[in-house]
């Protein structure tokens, strides 16, 4: 049997980007739609009407007020059983580079292997996740007028019209996984914390006098647990990553500008300019102004900071 793919690990591979291929309202007298599957999802709304939906085997009655979600890949029928108003999107959840290429199936089309690039993962794939047809919102108001307000943006098409459904389209999608996936998207206690954020917050935080305990505290960890899975994250204790950080930074200021070396030592969170040229010696082998001396000469080659 083949192991099933986490949904943390398909967003590394396939990032939540709703997209709307098709919308109506859908007003009709009783109607029917046979047997196919489907390479997106279908969102419908019962907002008159009955519906009877079969889906993989299974039959459902739908009344007003409730709302189904096919999933790609399910085989199923649709069947309005009496006068029927069925707002509806067919919708990819994640992105697809291909994703202009896809279509609506229409009835009939069960078989679709000549186009597995464009299906859609399904969440029933993915391991502890699990969407009813039967979707039973925790906000069913908010999720209907949500809904009601991307189809009718849908409808108008102009570009902005069309941006706006988009981004309610991912409301969508996102209280449906905050809803039927939230063992799925949180880590549990025997996996280590991701620490992704932290070179973006101390590279805008150079200035400031950054200590683990804060760095800690941002992260919700102790300080030895912290430094312990920083380590592990990044090859070495936070002090020293934060000193290669400042560094670095230091070093393109020394090639780009004509900042005087006290304010690089400012802008990079060095004490002062002694502290800076102490520093900077230590790991490049020249004093900062001889290091840009040199660079203006043309006679520096790399541009890293080769030592630690």
């Amino acid at each position: 049997m083949k192991e099933q793919m986490t949904l943390e690990e398909l967003l590394a591979r396939q990032p939540v980007v709703p997209y709307i291929r098709n919308s109506d309202y859908a007003v009709r007298t009783p109607w029917y739609v046979p047997i196919r599957r489907l390479l997106d999802y279908l969102l419908i709304y019962v907002q008159e009407g009955s519906c009877l939906i079969q889906v993989d085997g299974v039959d459902y009655t739908f009344e007003s007020g409730q709302f189904c979600l096919i999933q790609p890949g399910s085989l199923h029928t649709l069947q309005g059983t009496t006068n029927t108003i069925t707002p509806y999107a067919h919708l990819d959840f994640f992105y697809n580079p291909q994703r202009e290429l896809s279509f609506p199936t229409g009835a009939g089309q069960t078989d679709l292997s000549a186009y597995q690039s464009l299906m859609q993962p399904a969440l029933n794939d993915l391991q502890g996740v699990y969407v009813p047809v039967r979707l039973n919102p925790v906000h069913p108001v908010q999720f209907r007028d949500t809904l009601l307000r991307m189809v009718q943006c849908w409808l108008e098409r102009d570009v902005l019209s069309v941006l706006e459904a988009q981004q309610l389209g991912t409301e969508l999608v996102l209280a449906i996984l905050k809803q039927y996936a939230p063992a799925a998207t949180k880590p549990s206690a025997s996996t280590t914390p991701s620490l992704n954020w932290i070179t973006s917050f101390l590279t805008f935080n150079l200035t400031e006098p950054l200590s683990v305990e804060e760095m800690a505290r941002r992260a919700s960890l102790s300080p030895s647990r912290f430094s312990a899975v920083f380590r592990q994250t990044f090859g070495m204790p936070p002090h020293q990553y934060l000193m290669r950080l400042r560094l670095q930074h230091s070093e393109e200021l020394l090639r780009t500008t004509s900042l005087t070396l006290q304010d690089i030592a400012v802008y990079c969170g060095f004490a002062d300019v002694h502290h800076f040229s102490k520093a900077f010696k230590r790991v490049r082998g020249l004093a900062p102004g001889a290091f840009r001396e040199q660079w203006r000469k043309g006679a520096l080659g790399g541009t890293e900071l080769v030592r630690d």
